[in-house]
């Protein structure tokens, strides 16, 4: 097996003396679709703040292609890393195309302009993520499925390897739910995504991680990891855990404490 794009060595963060992430380990492989799990709070979306580098680590050490993320620059880190927040900064007065151009700022000095060869990088992000008739419109103008599309876009021009998606079904009706999640998957990315509904990281996931409390309480296939009891113990409800009949996937459903299975 080739080296580990993604290695976290007991990577872990303390603030203000209570432990945040506690420290955790372990590895991420080019075209993984890691999903990040577990009750609020659990130190999540920390986890990726410490990958993206907005975070800095309080003890351990996390390895991007064999090396050390605190040695590289935030620049370097933009043209390695992509991440799509569950709340991103309103862009009012940019079109779809200007926004989907600002994935390529990493790579550029402040004097550049934009060659022949990205026009056609941002055409295709925004093709590939069915958007190419929005290219003008004002990013006010979309719905919360297509701005999130229009993020995966931006990420894409962004040419990163590894994408981090914080929440990206979150506040989306079901339709753009699957289709976020289908797009991503399809996107030739190597993904780490935090995601609240179990039932869709147990279908779109190769591989997940269970938080609770800053701790990695399991890691590794939905079916090792999304066991009736380590769920019930997590989220403190009871739960069943069977096979979906329809795509064969795992499918979660929790009842009302108390309620019989």
């Amino acid at each position: 097996m080739p080296p580990a794009l993604l290695r976290l060595n007991q990577a872990a963060l303390m603030i203000d003396g209570q432990s945040i992430v506690a420290p955790l380990s372990f590895s991420v492989h080019k075209g993984d679709f890691i999903g990040i799990i577990g009750p609020n709070g659990a130190g999540k979306s920390s986890l990726l703040k410490l990958i993206n580098g907005t975070q800095p680590l309080s003890s351990g050490d996390i390895l991007l292609q064999q090396r050390s993320l605190c040695k590289l620059s935030s620049r370097q880190r933009a043209c390695k890393i992509a991440s799509v927040s569950q709340v991103s900064p309103p862009v009012f007065a940019l079109t779809v195309y200007q926004v989907a151009a600002m994935g390529l700022l990493p790579h550029k000095g402040w004097f550049d302009g934009n060659t022949s060869e990205d026009e056609q990088q941002i055409k295709l992000a925004l093709r590939q993520l069915g958007l190419q008739h929005k290219a003008r419109a004002l990013v006010e103008t979309l719905s919360g499925g297509e701005l999130q599309r229009l993020y995966l876009a931006r990420a894409l021009v962004q040419q990163a390897e590894l994408l981090l998606l914080d929440e990206p079904t979150n506040h989306l009706d079901v339709l753009y739910q699957h289709q976020i999640l289908q797009l991503s998957r399809g996107l030739g990315k190597t993904v780490l995504a935090c995601l609240h509904d179990l039932n869709l990281a147990a279908r779109y996931c190769d591989k997940i991680a269970l938080l609770h409390q800053g701790q990695l309480l399991a890691f590794g296939s939905p079916e090792q990891v999304l066991t009736a009891e380590q769920l019930s113990r997590v989220f403190q409800l009871p739960c069943e855990v069977s096979l979906h009949p329809g795509h064969g996937k795992l499918q979660i459903t929790f009842f009302a404490s108390g309620a019989s299975l």
